[in-house]
């Protein structure tokens, strides 16, 4: 799924025009840039949570020549899914958030 077509969805399913749908997501994804840049950590409980990670210093090579670069110390952006986000992806039920798992129907 693009940016676009998130968009789109948001503005079908809300029923907001699509410029109003644009800002939402715009400021979703600002909110989140910000509070990595400031070091925060970002949790959406069922979905997963951001954060980011320190790399160290490296000595990386140049694919093309060869040659050694050193490559400086970095952060990046780290994702981890929710067990909820894993277990729907797989096609598995969600268990519901007080931790229990639904009851099977009694048989008749």
């Amino acid at each position: 799924m693009t940016k676009a077509e998130l968009i789109e969805e948001v503005s079908r399913v809300v029923e907001m025009t699509r410029k109003d749908s644009e800002v939402i997501v715009e400021a979703i994804f600002d909110s989140v840039v910000r509070a990595l840049r400031g070091g925060d950590k970002i949790e959406i409980r069922g979905f997963g949570s951001f954060r980011t990670r320190q790399r160290q210093p490296r000595v990386g090579r140049n694919p093309k020549t060869g040659a050694r670069v050193e490559v400086p110390a970095k952060r990046i952006p780290y994702f981890k899914p929710s067990k909820e986000l894993k277990d729907l992806v797989n096609g598995e039920a969600a268990v519901p958030s007080d931790g229990h798992p639904p009851e099977a129907p009694p048989s008749a």
